[in-house]
């Protein structure tokens, strides 16, 4: 059975849909099938791994509001291993029809329930909000991570986050648990960037990922080509950050043999 693990941060630019799609396709090169879920409006996971949303007829909001059968949706991208259930601007409204719906916190759950047998993980891209949408993927989660953005306003908002994870697990799914704290953005020539990276692991301790996201030209640039980092650069400081974060979680889950010594590849 697959994990689901959901990416959410409600402070916009902190990483998260970079973070989706890399880590989906560094699990997708490491041989484990993955299906990324874009869950934000703005469809960028999407339009990410080369799909345009404007040739999107179907998408997630078919799942979450009319009970379509995601196989009916899902694309199979350049990535053997990775798929996407894509997004369109409609999802926009879903969170208005969600509203009177019955168990409306539970639809996406419902939708990811009938595939979750067919992925080693599925990964959820959320949009910068803690709305409906945002809810239903904790609520359909085995875990969370939260990008964390290596700058003075990184911990601004998180205990809201961290607040609204306890109520969800409280009233929604009391077996969510929070997968880490991912730190991005990171650039070693800032002395601040090394005080927000002391500052949080002190707070959160182990629940910090040893791995750290540096900030990196070519993982900004990979998007307009519709490009993973592993498949624009696979060399790069971007793309060794999210291959040892995915050996990171499969080691934590143990999902792999690879010993801890070793778990980490090198960053010139």
């Amino acid at each position: 059975m697959g994990k689901i693990i959901t990416i959410a941060n409600q402070k916009g630019g902190v990483g998260k849909t970079t973070s989706s799609i890399n880590l989906s396709a560094c699990f997708g090169v490491l041989e484990y099938k993955t299906l990324l879920v874009d869950a934000d409006p703005q469809a960028n996971a999407t339009s990410g791994v080369g799909i345009d949303p404007k040739n999107v007829k179907t998408s997630i909001y078919e799942c979450i509001v009319n009970d379509l059968d995601p196989r009916n949706i899902i694309i199979q991208t350049e990535n053997p291993n990775l798929d996407i259930l894509p997004a369109h601007i409609d999802l926009v409204g879903a969170e208005i029809e969600l509203i009177n719906m019955p168990n409306r916190e539970y639809m996406l759950k419902r939708a990811l329930g009938k595939i979750k047998d067919e992925y080693d993980f599925i990964i959820i891209d959320c949009s910068p909000s803690l709305g409906l949408i945002t809810v239903n993927a904790l609520t359909a989660s085995d875990s969370v991570i939260v990008p964390v953005q290596c700058e003075y306003f990184a911990l601004e908002g998180l205990g809201k986050l961290l607040n609204t994870v306890k109520i969800v697990q409280t009233k929604l799914n009391i077996d969510l648990t929070i997968e880490g704290i991912l730190l991005t953005m990171y650039d070693t020539r800032l002395r601040l960037a090394n005080q927000v990276v002391d500052e949080v692991k002190m707070h959160f301790q182990e629940m910090v990922f040893e791995t750290v996201i540096h900030r990196n030209t070519r993982l900004g640039e990979a998007p307009s080509f519709g490009e993973t980092i592993i498949m624009h650069d696979a060399s790069c400081k971007g793309s060794i950050n999210y291959l040892n974060l995915a050996r990171e979680i499969l080691q934590k889950n143990s999902m792999t043999r690879i010993p801890t010594e070793e778990k980490y590849l090198s960053i010139d």
